[in-house]
């Protein structure tokens, strides 16, 4: 069984026929994979905190569900185990596009078993978010003695991410 594909494949962003309706006829894709972001807060979500720290791309970009997933865990162990719950650490987008992928037969005597490009719309492999320039991506919110420990916190989530990222701080009034 091969596994997943590269997150290289679709990162860039492309409009694409992902209509849902409650309509069956209507809908261009039947049945759609589920989303793997588990949680979009955690932490304490009824304190206030004075300081803000986001994740920003630098360029418009889509990103798979299993990689927001994987970058929510790592950042959430991290920021659980140092500040021992004292952060509101939230996922800032929701994946809804639906990525498709057409699965081709290929080696010997392929041409009699694959359909070819005679109906290549795809099946539905997963979803992703499509993030625009400078929209954020993940945010935590800490007091002034714990922005460095939630800034290195967001820094482990880059290398889980596909594209470049960088980390904003701002004060929140």
């Amino acid at each position: 069984m091969v596994g997943l594909r590269k997150g290289r494949t679709c990162r860039k962003i492309e409009r694409a026929y992902t209509r849902r309706s409650k309509y069956k006829k209507k809908s261009f894709i039947k049945a759609i994979p589920a989303n793997k972001v588990v949680k979009y807060q955690m932490g304490d979500t009824k304190k206030t905190f004075p300081y803000i720290i986001e994740l920003l791309p630098k360029v418009a970009i889509q990103i798979r569900h299993n990689a927001i997933e994987s970058a929510r865990q790592v950042v959430n162990r991290r920021l659980e185990i140092t500040l021992k719950g004292n952060y509101l650490f939230q996922v800032r987008t929701y994946p809804h596009q639906v990525i498709r992928e057409h699965k081709m037969l290929t080696g010997a005597q392929c041409d009699r078993l694959s359909p070819g490009m005679a109906h290549a719309f795809g099946k539905p492999i997963g979803l992703a978010a499509q993030l625009k320039k400078l929209q954020p991506l993940l945010s935590v919110s800490v007091d002034k003695e714990n922005l460095e420990k939630a800034k290195t916190a967001l820094d482990m989530a880059r290398s889980r991410l596909p594209g470049s990222f960088y980390l904003v701080t701002r004060e929140e009034k």
